[in-house]
């Protein structure tokens, strides 16, 4: 119930503190594995992604553990739109 009940934020902070020296890689999703959904919303493909990739700070990419962080005045939401809404 305790998990229920933490916010948005609290939950990207817990997501942003993973060590990348201690995470288990198997717990991880390979970025080459995440499909973006262009026929989407812009706010569901986001939302899509990061039901996809579970933890958007950190991940795998062919194998290797990435650790990613945000410094700024933007948010991973923001930054996430951005990505999401680019033409390919």
């Amino acid at each position: 119930m305790e998990e229920m009940e933490k916010t948005l934020s609290e939950k990207l902070r817990e997501l942003a503190e993973v060590d990348i020296r201690t995470v288990d890689p198997s717990t991880l999703v390979e970025i080459g594995n995440v499909r973006i959904h262009e026929n989407l919303p812009v706010q569901e493909r986001v939302a899509d992604y990061v039901r996809q990739i579970m933890n958007p700070y950190c991940y795998l990419s062919h194998g290797t553990v990435v650790k990613i962080s945000f410094t700024g005045k933007r948010s991973l939401e923001e930054c996430l739109e951005s990505c999401v809404s680019m033409e390919v």
